[in-house]
């Protein structure tokens, strides 16, 4: 329905004015203030209690707004199916379009009635199962069913993620020519749930075609005036809304309580209108005495308010920049072409790290160049390796390798991870699925993910080293992480194997760790697989060495560790061995380097049971002039 009326022309009257324009406050706090219980479905009202819809609505345009909001917040397929009521969304949306107007049509000034189109409730794809096309449809069919009841504007109001957002904008666009307002809610940290910045919404949103672009929701007033300033910074030319919370909800005694009064709220109303909104009102919190309160405030811009001198002034939103682009001293020394040996390190089970300490101090007396910290092996709770990564490289002055998988983070924490890390000086990561945790410690713990591997290395090579998120919002800066990825040289599946490496590669890959190997042949035979598909490997290999402990230990590894697999000639050497066994572990690690030291760049040890004198004999080894292939029959591995 692509037609205009003369509402459509009193809106862009009032957007033409100088004058700002009232909007009105909330629905839900107001319908529960009147005992209507949060766990029902207020959309319904509309039919089933529409004297309560009716009177919220009369209250705020008895308190002199200019534009209400229908009751139909929720009102699409997802939400709706919900209470199993989506077989009623054209009746709740038209009749929520029919009582607002009621309500405006009584008014002694004019009031236009805005169709309120919510979040649908779901994720988008790739965060959830709903494509892009669907979000559109549900859109489509409840802005379709407003229109029809002849509402005058379309709000897109409190939506966290920007593509739902814009595939809302493009349906109103693809029903009716009346003006459409796309507005966002955001953290605490001032970004939207799914990590978009007030610069990014702004100018997406702009671009996506609405007439009045802003934010709603939120925080409160503060932090909506500093949003807004940044969204007019960016897209100046653009029209903005700001309609905040009554501050940060509480739970007193049962009810949730707003604390911003209307007194505080008629102060802002004058900042947000300095700030170049043209259309201010109230969400979550605000009442009509609020709105009543912005009206008079609006209505005397001589008034001077004492908090105005504070919230105007200019605030400092100069963002962080790093200037430490320096390459890791590990990255230098593979381009370098030093033969590297890096070790890997459990984090402790409890917060003690006298023992973790003192086996990084003797890795480094050894001859390692960076010590890998794991993160939660084999699904066990361990001390968080960033804490582990930290602290080793402050007390004990070595590099270390932080392994970064991608099993059990969003996309928000994966990137609040990142930031982290570059903070604390820890560049060097190793990006890793992980291991699920139905194998560990906590079997029902969460265990999704946003991201593979080859797309986490892809964030940080081609984003946060460029300077951006995930989004293509700036960071304040370009990090500098040398990333690694892991690679099963021995897997049963060869080609596969070879493709996603060149896959991970491609998406930015810096070096590989390898899965441990016990067969020299294995290394010589990838290598020529992948250069017989891609080319000569250019990628540094660490190859994986871990000595075995014993008989049992070697038929642990080939029977229950994934990507490991031991030949049964290497398990009987061992089995032969009887007492020797982690003698002879040491003898079968040093003669695999010394089959394959020319074919790698360096090495990534492991240690079994934590036994790193083990490990520092073999890299002494490694470290010396000749590599001697097998122990004196008296060393000691202790």
């Amino acid at each position: 329905m692509k037609e205009n009326n003369s509402r459509t022309t009193i809106f862009q009257e009032w957007m033409e004015s100088e004058k700002p324009i009232l909007a009105d406050g909330a629905m839900g706090t107001m319908l529960h203030s009147k005992g209507i219980s949060i766990e029902s479905c207020f959309d319904e009202l509309n039919l089933t209690n529409p004297a309560v819809v009716l009177e919220i609505h009369q209250a705020y345009v008895n308190a002199g707004v200019q534009i209400i909001e229908t009751n139909s917040f929720g009102a699409n397929r997802y939400k709706l199916s919900e209470y199993r009521l989506d077989d009623q969304l054209r009746a709740i949306n038209i009749a929520a379009v029919q009582l607002a107007k009621e309500a405006a049509s009584a008014a002694p000034h004019s009031v236009l009635v805005a169709g309120s189109v919510g979040p649908l409730g779901v994720r988008l794809a790739p965060l959830g199962r709903i494509r892009e096309s669907e979000a559109f449809a549900a859109f489509q069919e409840q802005i379709d069913a407003l229109v029809s009841a002849d509402v005058d504007l379309i709000i897109i109001e409190t939506q966290n993620d920007l593509q739902e957002s814009i595939q809302a904008v493009r349906a109103a666009r693809s029903i009716t020519d009346r003006p459409v307002i796309a507005t966002m809610t955001f953290t605490r940290d001032d970004r939207t749930l799914l990590g978009d910045t007030p610069e990014h919404v702004a100018t997406k949103l702009y671009e996506s075609g609405a007439d009045v672009i802003g934010a709603n929701c939120s925080e409160g007033p503060a932090q909506l005036l500093r949003i807004i300033r940044k969204m007019k910074h960016t897209v100046p030319q653009a029209v903005f809304s700001v309609m905040p919370n009554a501050g940060w909800p509480e739970r007193v005694f049962g009810r949730i309580i707003y604390p911003a009064t209307p007194d505080y709220f008629s102060e802002y109303a004058q900042a947000f209108q300095q700030a170049g909104a043209k259309i201010i009102g109230g969400c979550c919190g605000t009442t009509p005495e609020h709105s009543a309160a912005m009206r008079a405030s609006l209505d005397n811009p001589e008034q001077t308010f004492a908090i105005l001198s504070a919230v105007i002034s200019s605030e400092n939103d100069t963002p962080f920049e790093s200037t430490d682009k320096q390459p890791t001293k590990l990255a230098k020394k593979l381009d370098d072409g030093h033969f590297v040996v890096t070790v890997e390190m459990h984090p402790p089970r409890g917060f003690s790290t006298y023992k973790m300490i003192a086996g990084a101090e003797l890795l480094l007396d050894s001859g390692a160049d960076a010590i890998n910290l794991a993160d939660s092996p084999m699904a066990r709770m361990r001390m968080s390796p960033w804490a582990a990564c930290q602290l080793i490289q402050n007390e004990v002055g070595i590099e270390t390798v932080l392994h970064f998988p991608t099993r059990g983070r969003n996309i928000l924490r994966v990137q609040g991870d990142l930031l982290a890390s570059h903070a604390i000086g820890v560049r060097n990561v190793f990006v890793v699925m992980g291991d699920p945790t139905a194998i560990g410690d906590y079997p029902e713990a969460m265990d999704n993910y946003d991201l593979v591997p080859s797309g986490l290395i892809k964030l940080i090579s081609q984003g946060f080293n460029a300077g951006v998120d995930h989004t293509g919002a700036q960071i304040g800066g370009e990090t500098s992480f040398f990333v690694g990825c892991a690679l099963n040289l021995g897997a049963r599946n060869l080609r596969n194997e070879i493709r996603v490496l060149h896959n991970k590669i491609e998406a930015g890959a810096n070096f590989a760790l390898t899965q441990p190997v016990f067969e020299p042949t294995i290394v010589e035979q990838f290598l020529q697989s992948y250069a017989a598909t891609y080319g000569t490997l250019e990628l540094p290999l660490l190859l994986g060495m871990l000595p075995i402990h014993n008989a049992k230990h070697a038929t642990f590894l080939n029977n229950e560790v994934p990507g490991i697999d031991i030949p049964q000639k290497a398990i009987q050497r061992i089995s032969d061995a009887g007492e020797k066994s982690r003698e002879e572990g040491i003898r079968m690690a040093i003669e695999l380097f010394y089959s394959v030291r020319k074919l790698v760049q360096g090495v990534y040890l492991i240690p079994a049971f934590g036994r790193y004198n083990v490990v520092a004999e073999l890299i002494e080894n490694i470290r010396a002039d000749e590599v001697v292939p097998v122990l004196n029959e008296g060393a000691s591995v202790e």
